[in-house]
């Protein structure tokens, strides 16, 4: 296994990782009582998300799609 699919697989981990404490943060009473108050969730919350997202996306694409 190359070094750049082993990076790949550890951005997947570690994306995936952010986004589920990302989802079990949207599920707190605090973060539903910013949401319900100001329509979004809080700066943390968020970053969680939007990290793990771009982690899975660039883990996937160093994975399964670059050669």
């Amino acid at each position: 296994m190359g070094s750049t699919k082993l990076i790949g697989l550890v951005l997947l981990v570690v994306g995936i990782a952010l986004l589920f404490f990302g989802y079990q943060s949207t599920q707190s009473v605090g973060d539903q009582i910013t949401e319900t108050l100001t329509g979004r969730f809080t700066d943390e919350t968020m970053w969680y998300l939007i990290g793990g997202a771009a982690a899975v996306v660039a883990g996937g694409f160093l994975a399964f799609v670059r050669k």
